[in-house]
């Protein structure tokens, strides 16, 4: 027999090791010591928290990097669209210049040129549509009623002359 089994009695069958507590061990341990069994309660707590954290700071992201596009969504639609596009520049290069101008342009109130050029535009429209297409039968075509005479440099001075 080796000298380490007859250590731990194992020649005689019994063992030496005591069911006694020792007197400087503690009587409690604390929580977040592992259990006799190996479960680990502060590691699954924290692994939890962990998680829950990282899908809170997610959501705080993704709502931080979406708040130039929830301003524009109130405004026009090619603005909204910009701002759309600078926030995807942004986050597909990881060039934060792009979001903050996106952001800057969300915040400005860009004047609105199309809804009274487009009232012109139907305005215009009815007024040609009003207007006849075709000039009456009684009319005289335009390059005939108007006379256009042709005097040289001469004759108008003569004419000026002439009413003198």
């Amino acid at each position: 027999m080796s000298p380490a089994n007859g250590c731990l009695g194992l020649r005689t069958g019994r063992t030496s090791l005591s069911e006694q507590l020792h007197p400087a061990a503690p009587h409690h341990l604390p929580f977040f010591i592992p259990g006799p069994d190996g479960s680990d309660t502060l590691l699954v707590v924290m692994g939890v928290f962990l998680v829950a954290v990282i899908l809170w700071v997610g959501t705080l992201y993704w709502k931080l990097h979406s708040l130039p596009e929830r301003m524009a969504h109130k405004s026009q639609k090619l603005q909204f669209e910009v701002v759309a596009v600078l926030g995807l520049i942004s986050l597909f290069t990881h060039m934060h210049i792009f979001w903050i101008a996106g952001l800057l342009l969300a915040m400005i109130d860009l004047p609105d040129f199309g809804t009274p050029l487009r009232n012109i535009a139907g305005s215009v429209e009815r007024i040609a549509d009003a207007a006849p297409s075709t000039p009456p039968a009684d009319a005289e075509p335009y390059s005939s009623s108007v006379k256009i005479e042709h005097r040289g440099v001469g004759s108008a001075k003569q004419g000026a002359q002439d009413h003198a």
